[in-house]
């Protein structure tokens, strides 16, 4: 007789009879006397009575064998979820009676007394056991409809969801989408592999993922530091995929199920060098860096590019489906920040961003937290109007610059070459990667740039002073070439007292020609702008620069007497202004 009943539930439920792979004989959901995994019953040698039952059984689902959890569950919650989730219903339920680890594995509804499992009751600790806290699980039981994917932009319609994968008779998404409870061909109970993320594909379909470094890069960890795929058995980054960074289950970040918590931490369990060439982690611990680990749960998808709230994360300036290898020319953005938003030069978002000022302008623009390390003539710090191609000077981030002749330029840059802002900001040191994550030189800068007010090089100062004390800017510009200009002004004097941060601002100067003095454009060309802690207004007339008497004011001279002004000399014509 019970052989005869085993025959009819297995073939309602549609499980293979055999010894074969596909049997769940061979699986732990075989919790018979004779199941293979270490949670078992000790006394019971039916297979399918623990979740089936061929007479009063429930009509939650096939012939179940299993009462209600009764639960309330703290559901996942995401700002770029358009779903509307709800308690967990249908299947999922079913799968939870067990899996929730409230109800004993041996409660069934056939039996009035609990079938023994020895010391064990319900589902042990560990990935399993989700709990009533699905709040770090893939969201179930809600309606994946037409509308939804349309909403979200990034799903597949649900008519091009094929099998294995399938929703439920309502249109739900449900732990059975993914999960056979009878089959374990492809580990965990799933309906189709993992690897490539495949599985999840069948549902996502991610913008830029194809030609993405994570969806096609075969590099392997080699064995140091922190395993990154502890809940997967691949060994590379794409056959890992979407859980290079996402847990389906018991996710360390709630939030888009992240494997860790802290944003970083997903990234950095590669990009240490154990995986990566490059060591990230490295760069950040540097006295000036894109400080990572200072935020935690500030910053989201879904925030306005120009920053409101003061944070950096490595996905403000990565988009971890974009990122690649392809090179490009400024200032257009590298494959390493595709798929990025940005802010442009009129404060607008663009999104993705197609150079890469943009993406450094959502922090570097209007936003007040981000204070400069110079107090200048003009200018509060905000490089978005720095930059603009409207202003006197400015170096050519976003354009070339105003000046038609610059004598000093080292090749292959000339007046008409454009640059990256990473050019300067990037991490210091030989080898070191690309991008401006952590540096000991001022302001993530890539060599030392000197902002002492008096670097007080001395008499007789030299082409070697000059690349002692500001080498970022020789490595573009020729130091004797400067050495040369600089001894024909006031014997020398202004690089012997004070340096290229004293009067020159390294972004542009942010105001128009006839602004406070200057008369003409030559008036506050070459990145002329004042740090005003040395070099100050006449206080007569207020202008930095006496044009008739070609004459600006230092603080450490009596003015606006008739000794109070050095001179400075046009520093092509050696005409005053």
């Amino acid at each position: 007789m019970k052989k005869i009943i085993s025959i009819i539930i297995s073939t309602l439920l549609c499980i293979p009879l055999g010894m074969d792979a596909q049997s769940i004989l061979n699986t732990k959901h075989n919790l018979s006397v004779n199941g293979p995994g270490s949670v078992k019953s000790t006394s019971e040698n039916e297979v399918c009575i623990f979740c089936h039952t061929p007479h009063n059984a429930r009509t939650t689902g096939p012939l179940w064998n299993k009462a209600d959890p009764g639960n309330f569950y703290t559901i996942y919650a995401s700002s770029t979820t358009n779903a509307v989730i709800g308690q967990p219903d249908g299947t999922s339920l079913m799968c939870l009676s067990c899996h929730d680890g409230t109800v004993a594995l041996g409660s069934v509804v056939s039996s009035p007394t609990t079938i023994s499992f020895g010391g064990v009751t319900t589902m042990p600790a560990g990935r399993s056991n989700l709990g009533t806290n699905l709040s770090d699980d893939h969201p179930v039981s809600f309606t994946y409809n037409a509308a939804l994917a349309n909403a979200n932009g990034q799903l597949k319609q649900p008519s091009n969801i094929t099998q294995p994968v399938s929703l439920d008779k309502n249109d739900k998404m449900q732990c059975t989408s993914c999960h056979e409870a009878h089959d374990n061909s492809y580990s965990k109970f799933l309906v189709a592999s993992t690897q490539g993320s495949t599985l999840c594909y069948s549902c996502h379909d991610k913008t830029y993922w194809g030609n993405s470094s994570h969806s096609r890069s075969t590099k392997t960890w080699n064995g140091l530091g922190v395993n990154p795929w502890p809940h997967t058995t691949y060994t590379n980054v794409a056959d890992n995929a979407c859980e290079n960074c996402h847990a389906p289950h018991t996710a360390g970040g709630a939030v888009r199920l992240l494997n860790y918590q802290h944003e970083e931490d997903n990234c950095l369990s590669c990009h240490t060098g154990n995986v990566a060439a490059t060591n990230i982690q490295t760069q950040l611990t540097k006295t000036y860096k894109h400080n990572v680990y200072g935020y935690l749960g500030v910053h989201d998808e879904r925030e306005t590019p120009l920053m409101g709230s003061k944070h950096v994360e490595c996905e403000d300036c990565h988009n971890p489906h974009a990122t690649n290898n392809t090179t490009a020319t400024a200032p257009n953005v590298k494959g390493s920040m595709q798929g990025v938003s940005g802010i442009d030069l009129n404060g607008s978002t663009v999104n993705p961003a197609p150079y890469e000022y943009q993406i450094c302008l959502k922090c570097h623009s209007d936003n007040p937290a981000v204070a400069p390390y110079t107090q200048r003539y003009r200018g509060v710090g905000n490089m978005r109007q720095n930059f603009n191609p409207t202003n006197v000077s400015f170096h050519p981030v976003a354009e070339a610059g105003q000046n038609p002749s610059v004598s000093s330029l080292i090749g292959p840059w000339t007046v008409a070459s454009k640059m990256y802002c990473s050019d300067c900001h990037a991490s210091d040191g030989s080898g070191s990667p690309a991008g401006p994550h952590g540096s000991n030189n001022l302001a993530i800068l890539k060599f030392a740039y000197d902002t002492a007010r008096f670097p007080m090089l001395g008499a007789g100062w030299n082409a070697t002073d000059l690349s002692m004390h500001w080498p970022l800017c020789f490595q573009c510009h020729n130091v004797s070439t400067v050495t040369t200009i600089h001894t024909a002004i006031s014997g020398g004097h202004f690089m012997k007292y004070v340096g290229c941060n004293t009067c020159h601002d390294p972004h542009g100067y942010d105001g128009s020609i006839g602004v406070n003095g200057g008369s003409s454009v030559s008036a506050f060309e070459r990145l002329l702008n004042f740090d005003t802690t040395v070099i100050r207004p006449n206080l007569t007339n207020g202008k930095m620069i006496d044009i008739p008497n070609r004459k600006c004011y230092f603080v450490c001279h009596q003015y606006p007497s008739g000794t109070g002004g050095m001179y400075h000399v046009h520093l092509n014509t050696g005409s005053g202004y």
